[in-house]
């Protein structure tokens, strides 16, 4: 019997590989720069969707299944799960296409960690505004 594999289900937003600077003390990918990859990728997404700029108000349930290392090919996923009147809330994920190493697992890739991010529209002062329904794009 054959196992079948997860396959990502959401929009690919970014790649890149973890380097040794992105490292902890245990020598894995740091927890911190996987979030910062995560929200760097929510980022792109909101300005697409809402044509306009963007904070990080939240970050909801963030949790490491598996460790990153020095090599992975990095991969961020997303998807718009609710469109508020001044906000936007994306569920994000990360999976990982290990190349440099031998791992336990059978598929190409696997997921490493997933949350939700929520970011709040802005305007050009920086306040906080209502998002523009009718530019929405998805």
């Amino acid at each position: 019997m054959t196992e079948t594999c997860d396959i990502p289900e959401n929009q690919l937003l970014l790649r890149t590989l973890a380097m040794p600077a992105d490292t902890n003390a245990n020598g894995d990918i740091f927890g911190g720069w996987i979030m910062s990859q995560m929200d760097i990728a929510g980022g792109i997404l909101v300005k697409e969707i809402i044509h306009g700029r963007s904070a990080t108000v939240g970050v909801e349930a963030i949790k490491f299944l598996k460790p990153v290392k020095v090599g992975d090919i990095v991969c961020c996923y997303g998807k718009l799960e609710r469109l508020g009147n001044t906000s936007v809330t994306l569920h994000l994920e990360v999976w990982v296409k290990p190349i440099l190493r031998k791992t336990e697992e059978s598929c190409p890739r696997f997921k490493v960690t997933e949350a939700r991010f929520t970011y709040v529209a802005l305007d050009d002062d920086g306040k906080k505004k209502v998002i523009d329904q009718s530019s929405i794009s998805v």
